[in-house]
């Protein structure tokens, strides 16, 4: 169980389409439509190593969060309840973790015999990687990707 900070968090919602962005990387799933606002989609299991390909299913949801000045969308398996953890109850990670490169994990909180594990979303999805998805040009052409058939 992971959680992130409820201040940073604008709003989850329902995975609607997603637009696959052409070049991004692995863990980048595309951009969606919030209410006239591109958004860039990451998905978070994918940017954690801790899932492989995985069916979308009824209880994924994006949590909208504002990482910078810009809102980004975290595909979650799903996301349950807001919590409230005392600062007494979450362990630093330096005394937890040892490995080089988790600087993205802010503490380990303990809630009712459960563990969550902090994110520190700044970590996660640094700005300069989300430069270039989303933006889009003034003036465009559309075009279909796709392969037609032989007998087309």
């Amino acid at each position: 169980m992971f959680g992130v900070p409820i201040s940073l968090v604008r709003e989850v919602i329902r995975v609607p389409q997603i637009t696959a962005v052409p070049d991004a990387p692995g863990y980048i799933e595309g951009v969606i439509n919030l209410r006239g606002k591109i958004v860039p989609v990451i998905d978070l299991g994918k940017k954690l190593g801790i899932s492989g390909e995985q069916q979308p299913q009824r209880a994924n949801r994006i949590i909208v969060a504002e990482i910078g000045d810009r809102p980004v969308g975290l595909i979650v398996h799903s996301a349950s309840e807001v919590l409230r953890i005392s600062a007494t109850e979450i362990q630093a990670p330096r005394e937890v973790f040892t490995e080089a490169g988790m600087d993205y994990i802010s503490g380990v909180g303990k809630l009712h015999g459960r563990l969550v594990i902090l994110l520190d979303l700044q970590k996660i999805v640094p700005r300069t990687e989300l430069r270039t998805v989303g933006q889009t040009p003034g003036t465009l052409v559309t075009v279909d990707a796709g392969h037609r058939s032989p007998s087309a």
